[in-house]
């Protein structure tokens, strides 16, 4: 998934305090002639609450492992997304199967308006003020991928100056 991004920086988890969030567990089954067999699978996002985040899914017999699976997953998922004052830089949006995620900044004291997935993800990245839209699919697996999808085509204003070759001045003045 993260190799149609440019800009996408891989973040190793060691000496990092990362929380993890459960966004969902689905029991799911398969028939067989012997009747039917019960598993379960989880997704989870974990993240530093400070610009890191990611994303992992985990399959068992059992809850709690399923759970630790997509937990571990997701360590091996992390990336750095940019956080401009507590909030997204831009106006973005991702999509991931029939999900939609639309997000846009916004100011201080606004909060996280966001829903189930979309939350989870944000708040795991550390975004304090933001405005979202969830559109089509409410699967939470492609919505926090299109939550992903829009997290990762963020830049910061830097990025955008140093691709532009100008000032970090006329990014914002310009």
């Amino acid at each position: 998934m993260l190799q149609n991004y440019k800009n996408v920086e891989l973040v190793k988890p060691g000496g990092l305090e990362l929380k993890d969030r459960l966004v969902g567990v689905q029991r799911v089954t398969k028939v067989t002639k012997g009747g039917r067999a019960f598993g379960f699978s989880a997704i989870v996002v974990v993240g530093d609450e400070n610009g890191v985040v990611g994303q992992g899914l985990g399959k068992s017999k059992e809850v709690a492992e399923a759970i630790s699976k997509a937990v571990e997953d997701a360590k091996k998922n992390l990336v750095r997304i940019p956080i401009n004052k507590g909030t997204v830089p831009h106006e973005q949006k991702g999509k991931y199967g029939g999900a939609r995620v639309f997000l846009k900044p916004a100011s201080e004291g606004t909060g996280v308006i966001a829903g189930g997935a979309v939350r989870a993800v944000l708040e795991a990245v550390g975004v304090h003020n933001v405005l979202s839209k969830s559109q089509g699919s409410s699967n939470p697996h492609n919505v926090v991928k299109a939550t992903f999808d829009a997290l990762l085509q963020l830049r910061s204003p830097n990025t955008i100056a140093l691709q532009r070759g100008i000032s970090l001045d006329k990014v914002f003045n310009g």
